[in-house]
């Protein structure tokens, strides 16, 4: 049998958006940031105005949010803690019967 040659992977680029994006994610989401339930987020200088405008602009429209355009360019958004009958459910929330062990 002849051997099948791999097709190279195809790597797709992140686009500004989505990169911006997920930096301010990871931001927002940080551990030290979840206890103070505020972060500043700087903009850098790869970050282009429409990408910067556009992820700014959901921010802003998220409920729940409070976002401040501070006058140097940053922005701080902070949060109330989600009350614990609204808290969508975790997997630790749920009591399952242990499995068997395989062997």
């Amino acid at each position: 049998m002849a051997k099948q040659q791999a097709k190279p992977a195809v790597r797709q680029e992140m686009s500004g958006v989505e990169r911006l994006g997920l930096r301010v994610s990871s931001m927002i989401n940080h551990p030290i940031a979840q206890l103070q339930r505020w972060v500043t987020i700087h903009r850098l200088d790869n970050d282009g105005d429409r990408e910067w405008e556009e992820v700014m602009g959901v921010l802003a429209q998220t409920d729940g949010l409070d976002v401040t355009f501070d006058d140097d360019g940053a922005v701080t958004v902070k949060w109330e803690p989600i009350p614990n009958d609204e808290r969508p459910a975790e997997a630790d929330d749920y009591e399952t019967e242990p499995e068997a062990a395989p062997f």
